[in-house]
């Protein structure tokens, strides 16, 4: 495998992990745990999306990494309330 594959096949893994925990009820979908993991693994995908100059997947992740990170700071704003 390629460092590009690696790249992706660890982004991809990181949200895989999150959706199956999320579905098994060990975490919520409104938990900081999720929307990092979302955030995290969106991130690295679209890292990978870069290396392999595909823009529809560029996009893709790029819009779930912003939305993810919206998720993370209303979470972070209402822990701090």
């Amino acid at each position: 495998m390629t460092f590009t594959d690696w790249v992706g096949t660890i982004g991809v893994t990181i949200l895989l992990v999150a959706y199956f925990l999320n579905l098994t009820d060990k975490i919520s979908k409104d938990g900081f745990i999720y929307l990092f993991l979302n955030f995290l693994g969106a991130a690295i995908a679209c890292l990978a999306s870069i290396l392999l100059k595909y823009l529809p997947f560029i996009i893709l992740e790029i819009v779930w990494t912003l939305v993810s990170a919206i998720g993370l700071f209303k979470s972070l704003k209402i822990r701090k309330n």
